[in-house]
């Protein structure tokens, strides 16, 4: 940090900047560090077999590239097997992944693919909505601009009516 202070003209030993580094590497340690959780899981003993959705999770996330944030929600669900999840664990499960250099694509397949290890549902599926201030403050400028990904597995995926009703209750249109 005190070499980019440099590169960038500034006198990293001025009083203003003397503390700059350490602040940074704090800041970045707080960004990149999730906090850890047990993934809660619990029987399925009522036979629940309609869809789970936690909408308008919010995260942010450094971008990989640039090191600058992206920010926005996630919607998060899955249609319940044997087992189903502590609600407050998708959200977890989303501020896990996001607490490490990243690209939005990869964090929503992380999401996803960490649902289905974890509780082998009939379905999941996961939707990103995020602002990348990479595209926003740089580069192309584009303000407003969100990226929307989604992940879908097994009935999410597979079965239009199912596939449908997970889009509709998210609020994006397919």
């Amino acid at each position: 940090m005190t070499d980019l202070l440099a590169a960038l003209g500034q006198d990293p030993a001025s009083e203003q900047l003397a503390d700059t580094p350490r602040r940074v590497a704090a800041s970045y340690a707080e960004l990149l560090t999730p906090t850890p959780f047990t993934p809660t899981t619990f029987p399925n003993d009522e036979g629940y077999d309609e869809l789970v959705l936690a909408r308008a999770i919010p995260f942010s996330s450094l971008c990989q590239h640039h090191l600058l944030p992206f920010s926005g929600v996630a919607h998060v669900g899955y249609l319940p097997a044997d087992r189903i999840l502590g609600l407050s664990k998708l959200a977890r499960v989303v501020e896990l992944f996001s607490r490490q250099l990243q690209l939005q694509e990869r964090l929503t397949t992380q999401v996803a693919n960490w649902l289905q290890d974890q509780l082998a549902p009939k379905g999941v599926g996961v939707v990103l909505e995020a602002e990348h201030l990479c595209m926003t403050l740089r580069g192309v400028q584009a303000t407003g601009a969100h990226t929307v990904t989604s992940t879908l597995h097994g009935r999410l995926r597979d079965d239009p009516r199912s596939r449908q009703e997970f889009f509709a209750l998210t609020g994006i249109s397919r």
